[in-house]
């Protein structure tokens, strides 16, 4: 049941941002002051939710360091589709035209924030981690990655091959964010720093969401297995490869810490095996 319930209370958070912001018809201002409320509301409320359902203090929402792995997660996300961009660009298919505005950024980095906030507390803090008590970390990851690249499908401009992109890129990458640090910061800041660089810094589409313009007025041409096509740079097999290295790296130090949950049965049957000797 605790599932359930933290589910419904994160959701809900979501939701209600999400009509919120909706409302507000598309003024960037009060989008990113919505969005920033919705981000701290999901905070706040996922807090309330796991304690009052799991008894036990909140670690992986814990308040000191939680700036500077934000920061850290907001530059590597940065950097990971700064690089993608670059390739992209190195080809020819990516083009700025000009300066789009500071207001239209100001509203992405609100519905950034709110998006980042919301998805990692709803996929990492959630049904990761519940997920993975009970599977261990690997079958946690795949099937975790799997839905969230479904969750994609009902975008405006998804496709088959987005969803399966998502899927391995953010739901292994961001997973294994979590799982390297056992905390919500970092992948928190990775999300966000990837969304805002795509859209409210280089004008490109995030996952075929029909998104506005950001400080950039830019355009992408060419093969979609190179820029993604309608669904974003998301689409490109550039973001696949950086992501999945960037996935083995996080999860290399998961397991140099130690922080890898074994299968429930595989690690009883080790128990046994080490209570017998």
């Amino acid at each position: 049941m605790r599932l359930v319930w933290q589910l419904l209370a994160v959701a809900a958070i979501a939701f209600i941002g999400q009509q919120g912001v909706a409302a507000v018809g598309g003024n960037p201002w009060l989008t990113l002051i919505l969005g920033v409320l919705t981000a701290v509301a999901g905070v706040a409320g996922y807090r309330w939710v796991v304690r009052r359902t799991e008894h036990r203090p909140v670690a992986e929402l814990a308040g000191p360091g939680a700036g500077f792995a934000l920061g850290r997660g907001v530059l590597i996300g940065l950097a990971l589709f700064g690089s993608v961009i670059a390739n992209i660009a190195f080809l020819g298919d990516y083009e700025i035209r000009g300066w789009g505005t500071a207001a239209g950024a100001a509203g992405l980095l609100g519905f950034m924030a709110a998006a980042a906030v919301t998805e990692e507390l709803l996929f990492r803090g959630i049904l990761f981690r519940i997920v993975e008590e009970r599977t261990g970390t690997w079958i946690a990851l795949v099937l975790t990655g799997v839905l969230f690249g479904l969750s994609h499908l009902f975008n405006p401009h998804a496709s088959l091959w987005g969803a399966i992109a998502i899927a391995i890129e953010a739901g292994g990458l961001l997973t294994a964010a979590y799982a390297a640090t056992r905390k919500l910061w970092l992948p928190i800041g990775l999300h966000f720093g990837w969304n805002f660089a795509a859209a409210g810094i280089f004008g490109t589409e995030v996952s075929g969401n029909g998104t506005p313009q950001g400080l950039l007025d830019a355009a992408t041409s060419g093969p979609a297995v190179v820029t993604g096509g309608d669904f974003g740079p998301e689409g490109s097999l550039y973001s696949v490869l950086f992501c999945v290295l960037a996935t083995c790296a996080f999860l290399w130090l998961a397991h140099r810490r130690g922080r890898l949950v074994p299968r429930r049965r595989a690690a009883r049957a080790a128990d046994v095996t080490t209570l017998s000797r």
